[in-house]
C-alpha cells in the first residue's frame, strides 16, 4: 500500500451531541485560520461520524493523520486533551482515551483494524479531549470550548512538522541541484 505526502484532519464526532462535537469544532477553526495563512499543501479536512469504515477510508495512504475526537472517561476532567501516536502493541493508550468513545466501534478497536487490514496511515496522531457532556444538544460547554483553540494550534504544529519533514525527505533525494542522488554512491565520486 503508497502512503502518500499529504495529511488529512479528521474530526470524529456529532455536533449534536454537546462535547461530543469538539472533533468537528477544531476543524471548523482549522478553516477558519486557514482563511489567514494556509495550511500546508496537501492537507486535507474531513468530518467523520466515527464509523469505523468511514474513518479507514479517510485516513487511508495518507502520510499523517490527526484524529480529533472526545472521550468520557467515569473520572473525566472535561476539556484535558490527551495526545497520542498509537503503535499497535507498542504504545499504551492514555487512560482518559481508552473505550468511552460514543461510537460503537471504540477509536482504539480501529485502530488496531486499520493495522491488521494494511489500511493505516504513515504515522498517526490521535488527540482524544475529555468531555463533560454527551446529551442531545449544541454547543461544547465551557471548560472543553477553552481547549478547542489551544488544540487547534498544536494540530497546526503537528502539521507544519510534516510538512518539514516531507520537504527535507525530498531534498535529500532530490540534492540540491534537483538531480537524484543515490544514497549509495557519495556524490563526489567519480562516475
Amino acid at each position: 500500500m503508497r502512503t502518500s505526502a499529504g495529511a488529512v484532519v479528521v474530526g470524529v464526532g456529532n455536533v449534536f451531541r454537546r462535547d461530543d462535537g469538539v472533533g468537528p469544532a477544531v476543524l471548523a477553526l482549522l478553516e477558519e485560520r486557514a482563511l489567514a495563512g494556509p495550511l500546508p499543501h496537501g492537507t486535507v479536512l474531513r468530518e467523520c461520524d466515527g464509523d469505523p469504515g468511514r474513518l479507514l477510508g479517510l485516513w487511508e495512504n495518507a502520510g499523517l493523520a490527526v484524529v480529533v475526537d472526545a472521550c468520557f472517561p467515569p473520572s473525566a476532567h472535561p476539556g484535558r486533551v490527551h495526545r497520542w501516536c498509537p503503535v499497535p502493541g507498542a504504545t499504551p493508550v492514555p487512560t482518559g482515551a481508552r473505550r468511552h468513545s460514543t461510537h460503537g466501534l471504540g477509536l482504539l478497536e480501529t485502530i488496531r483494524l486499520a493495522h491488521s487490514l494494511g489500511r493505516k496511515p504513515g504515522r498517526l496522531v490521535v488527540y482524544a479531549v475529555e468531555g463533560a457532556e454527551r446529551c442531545l444538544g449544541t454547543g461544547l460547554t465551557p471548560s472543553v470550548a477553552r481547549a478547542v483553540l489551544p488544540l487547534t494550534e498544536h494540530v497546526e504544529r503537528d502539521l507544519v512538522r510534516h510538512a518539514e519533514a516531507v520537504g527535507r525527505y525530498r531534498r535529500l533525494r532530490a540534492g540540491a541541484d534537483g538531480t537524484r542522488r543515490s544514497a549509495c554512491v557519495p556524490s563526489s565520486a567519480p562516475p
